[in-house]
């Protein structure tokens, strides 16, 4: 796919690609007094209608941060218990997603999952593989930097004299994607947190107070609406947009 710092990608008005950190889980299961865990098992139900109605609305690719490279400092009890949502789900899931005809794919280092996590994430990538719709990516112990330096370093095993973006591209995790249109943060922080550093470069960010459980088709449609009245220039100037790109 083709850089946004090198070329203009097209603009349309339903991002291509949308990348979400899926953020208040916790905070969503304090205000209700039970426990965190089952803020992250309403995530999940949220997630699960977030990508059907990302498909109707056209949304090709679809990349969710579920677990960071950071979130192995959280307590051992909530990342066990996170480790075997993350199982449940591949196991109950994904044959959803097949029937609906989505491709599921999760990028990130996985050499610290367990064998039963790693088969299963294998597992749902085979069974989804031949689909044509909506791309589910899911980033589960990941890093933006830790994909830059993977994807450098994987480029220098191959040969690779000299890096540009043209020879690192393949080797980032997203290298077969178009860089994401619009980004959302739910839960009221306002920042990036090591997600998709590369690819995040001329996406439109969008910053909402709603915990992620919250976070309906209402939301989703808020953020899309906030998406379509940006002025998209890539480093040109508003003169330069075509007509119905420029912001009345």
């Amino acid at each position: 796919m083709t850089s946004s710092t090198q070329t203009i990608p097209k603009h349309n008005e339903v991002p291509r690609h949308l990348a979400v950190i899926m953020d208040g889980n916790g905070r969503w299961a304090k205000k209700r007094m039970m426990p965190r865990v089952f803020g992250h098992k309403k995530g999940l139900e949220t997630l699960e209608r977030l990508t059907i109605a990302c498909a109707r609305m056209g949304v090709e690719y679809l990349t969710v941060f579920a677990f960071s490279t950071e979130n192995w400092r959280r307590p051992a009890d909530e990342v066990g218990f996170l480790m075997n949502l993350f199982l449940q789900s591949l196991q109950r899931h994904v044959q959803r997603l097949h029937e609906n005809g989505l491709r599921l794919k999760v990028i990130g280092e996985r050499t610290r999952f367990s064998p039963p996590i790693i088969n299963g994430i294998e597992a749902a990538e085979r069974l989804t593989a031949a689909n044509t719709g909506l791309t589910l990516t899911i980033a589960a112990d990941y890093g933006g930097r830790w994909d830059i330096l993977q994807a450098a370093n994987q480029a220098l095993s191959q040969g690779a004299s000299r890096l540009d973006e043209e020879t690192l591209r393949p080797y980032l995790s997203l290298g077969d994607a178009p860089e994401p249109d619009l980004f959302i943060r739910t839960g009221g922080e306002t920042r990036i947190s090591n997600f998709l550093l590369w690819q995040l470069a001329y996406t439109e960010l969008y910053f909402t107070d709603t915990l992620w459980p919250d976070f309906d088709d209402k939301a989703l449609a808020l953020a899309v609406q906030s998406y379509r009245q940006r002025e998209r220039r890539f480093g040109r100037t508003t003169e330069q947009l075509p007509t119905a790109q420029q912001r009345d």
